[in-house]
Formats: C-alpha cells, sequence, structure tokens
C-alpha cells in the first residue's frame, strides 16, 4: 500500500502563473497506475517527489515505511525505487551486464533480465553501440534489477517508432506481471494507458479529477455516439458547398466533411473532438 499526502507550489505552464500541486490518494500494491493531462499539471512532478529528487510537503507511506513526514525525508538512495527516464541514464563505459550488476550484484538475475528482454546475446556489448530500443531495454532492466517496491516511469517510450514502443510495451507490462511491482507511469498516449495501466489518474491544475479504471476514464462516447477522438484543428478550407476540417490525432491526420452550420464556430489550432452517430462523423468544440 502506498499513500501519498502531498502539496507543493509550481509555477504554471504560463508565465508569472501558480499552482498548488495537491494530491491525496492510495495506491494498492501491485497496482499499474497511469498519470495522464496536460503538460504542466504536475505529474513529473509528482513522480521526483516519490523518488525523493524533489521536496514536498506532506507524507507518503510506503508498506508501513515512511519517505516523507513533515519536515523528514528518506534519501533517494534509501528508498526502494526504480526510475525509468526518457533519456536511458546508462553508463556508457560499462557493458549491458555492468550496467545491471553496478545497480545489485546479483548476475543469476541480471542475466534472466537481459534474457526476457532479448539483450541476452549483448551482454558484452557498451550502450554506444546499441540502437534507441535496446537502450531502452537496458534501461527497463536497470530500474528492475533492484526489485523496487515502486516502479516510475516517465514517458520512456515517447522517442520510439510505433512498432518498438509497441513490443516495449508487451516488455514493461510482462516484468511488472512478473515481479509483481507497483508502477506509476505518466504517459499521453490513450492506447498505451489501455493497454497498460490498471488504473487511471488524469491531473488538471495540480489536482487529480478523474480516477478510475482505463475504459472508464478513456473512452468519451456520449449517447449514441459510437467513438469519439480528439484533436488539433490543422485546416479549414470551403470547397463548393461544403466544407474540409484536417484534423491531426496523434500521428495520424483524419479528414472531415462538414456542413456550413458545422463549420461555421471552428477555429484552426483549437482542440476538437471527432465523434459519430449512424457513421456520420461531426465535429465539435472540447
Amino acid at each position: 500500500m502506498i499513500e501519498i499526502k502531498i502539496q507543493k507550489e509550481l509555477f504554471g505552464t504560463r508565465e508569472n502563473t501558480h499552482l498548488s500541486l495537491d494530491i491525496n490518494i492510495s495506491i494498492q500494491k501491485g497496482e499499474f497506475v497511469a498519470l495522464s493531462g496536460a503538460s504542466g499539471t504536475g505529474k513529473t512532478t509528482l513522480l521526483n517527489i516519490l523518488a525523493g529528487l524533489q521536496d514536498a510537503d506532506g507524507s507518503i507511506k510506503v508498506d508501513g515505511e515512511q519517505w516523507l513526514e513533515k519536515n523528514k525525508s528518506l534519501a533517494p538512495q534509501k528508498r526502494s525505487i526504480g526510475f525509468m527516464f526518457q533519456d536511458y541514464a546508462l553508463f556508457d563505459n560499462m557493458s549491458l551486464l555492468e550496467n545491471l550488476l553496478f545497480v545489485k550484484k546479483d548476475q543469476d538475475l541480471a542475466l534472466r533480465l537481459l534474457k526476457m528482454t532479448g539483450l541476452e546475446a549483448l551482454q558484452s556489448r557498451y550502450p554506444k553501440t546499441l540502437s534507441g530500443g535496446q537502450k531502452q531495454r537496458l534501461s527497463l532492466c536497470r530500474s528492475i534489477m533492484s526489485q523496487p517496491k515502486l516502479l516510475l516511469l516517465d514517458e520512456p517510450l515517447s522517442a520510439l517508432d510505433p512498432e518498438m514502443r509497441t513490443q516495449l510495451q508487451e516488455e514493461i507490462l510482462a516484468l511488472h506481471k512478473e515481479f509483481g511491482t507497483t508502477t506509476i507511469m505518466v504517459s499521453h498516449d490513450p492506447s498505451e494507458i489501455y493497454k497498460l495501466a490498471s488504473r487511471v489518474l488524469v491531473l488538471n491544475k495540480g489536482k487529480i479529477t478523474q480516477d478510475g479504471e482505463p475504459k472508464e476514464v478513456l473512452l468519451q462516447t456520449k449517447g449514441s455516439q459510437k467513438f469519439s477522438f480528439r484533436g488539433e484543428l490543422l485546416e479549414l478550407k470551403k470547397v463548393d458547398i461544403i466544407y474540409l476540417a484536417v484534423v491531426a490525432i496523434g500521428q495520424q491526420l483524419v479528414e472531415i466533411v462538414l456542413s456550413y452550420e458545422e463549420s461555421k464556430d471552428l477555429q484552426v489550432g483549437e482542440k476538437v473532438a471527432i465523434s459519430t452517430k449512424a457513421f456520420s462523423p461531426t465535429l465539435t468544440h472540447i
């Protein structure tokens, strides 16, 4: 059980604005929790506070051990955490095997992790000789090597191509289940969250505004709508008597045919929702 009751003043994404990170949640052992929400809402800050890399007011208790209480904060190296960053954080002067053994002198575990992630044959090579996906695999192994109580993932797969990202997602989930680790992941990718997480926390202006299962939180359909996707309106132009809207949804572009009434209040650059009723797409503000 992880109990988090913390407060911290943050700078907002706009100049000279402030917001207060105010979190009060409990996380069960073995849960896979995804943190979602717009940039600047405090997701990475929360991970850093859990890791002891940033201070905060309040308390953090993990399996009965007090990591943070009033003015007392357990040092990062004394917290049972694994942290997987976007930038790998590997030692270039050490082989793959040595990178893992630096964390914990357990060669059997190190070889087991390398085998599970397809890196066993590369154990004597150095990180600079690896591809981005292989480096991220090694980073994942290193974060698990200490068999932490809490695994923190800060958008670790955002720089990878879709195929490699899917493969790494499967390995993250396999390791999470194999070692029974409690995992907290920051992600902006709904499909990634849906695939990996058992619980989703949506942060808005430093506070949790939604807390539930991925399907409950992520599915945006209402009433008789068959689907609903969020995106950015890139272009809106008139062609004869109709209007064509080009919308970016993730890495894909979608073109929607609109009537004048549907298009008249839309502005290029704004966030929109594409939904359908009886397979007739519509575009609305969000």
